[in-house]
């Protein structure tokens, strides 16, 4: 039985997927600096990765409250210094309230929200990353040349009944939007569960 009057959230898909993107991060990641995290949802990604990567300082962001509710009782749940209180953030609106910003995570955000909410993620990543910065995405998406997983592809049917705006990007669409906001895509990596981290950078 849950506490009702206990605000966090929980993803059974979080438990299942930090592990392997925490192994990722640590090879992509600045030693330090200031990381922001689009999308943050429940909190449970950005509280495991700040107790990891404790030189790091990370911003959570997400535009629910609900979200964000849960976002600061699993940061002081874990009593993390490193992590800032999370800000109201829709990847739609610009200009984004932040600046300093090292590098940008979006976990399973490209796929649940609508394109111009990726367009904006972009945008944004390109304004606010300094040459060399990273934006790393992570979740499904298609991929030129590779059939897509049955799970994947249910999923996207699923997403797009849900919402007629969402659905899986395509790996060469992402790269295409990227690059007109001056980010390049260095590396593709395959995750379990056929999802992928896609590595960007700023140029």
């Amino acid at each position: 039985m849950t506490d009702r009057h206990d605000p966090r959230l929980s993803s059974p898909a979080v438990l299942r997927n930090r592990g392997p993107i925490l192994d990722v991060l640590r090879t992509v990641l600045p030693s330090t600096g200031l990381v922001l995290e689009v999308a943050s949802g429940s909190g449970e990604h950005v509280a495991y990765f700040a107790a990891h990567l404790p030189a790091l300082t990370w911003q959570p962001s997400d535009p629910s409250p609900e979200a964000r509710a849960s976002i600061a009782a699993w940061t002081a749940a874990e009593g993390l210094a490193n992590v800032r209180a999370p800000i109201d953030l829709d990847a739609r609106v610009l200009p984004w309230p932040v600046s300093g910003i090292d590098a940008i995570l979006a976990v399973n955000m490209v796929h649940i929200s609508p394109w111009a909410a990726t367009q904006g993620l972009l945008h944004e990543a390109g304004r606010l990353l300094a040459p060399g910065g990273l934006l790393y995405l992570y979740g499904p998406f298609h991929q030129a040349g590779v059939p897509l997983a049955a799970s994947n592809a249910a999923f996207d049917a699923d997403l797009r009944q849900r919402n007629t705006a969402w659905g899986l990007r395509d790996v060469a669409e992402v790269e295409a939007e990227a690059g007109q906001s001056g980010l390049g895509l260095e590396a593709i990596i395959a995750m379990p569960a056929n999802n992928l981290s896609l590595i960007l950078r700023r140029r």
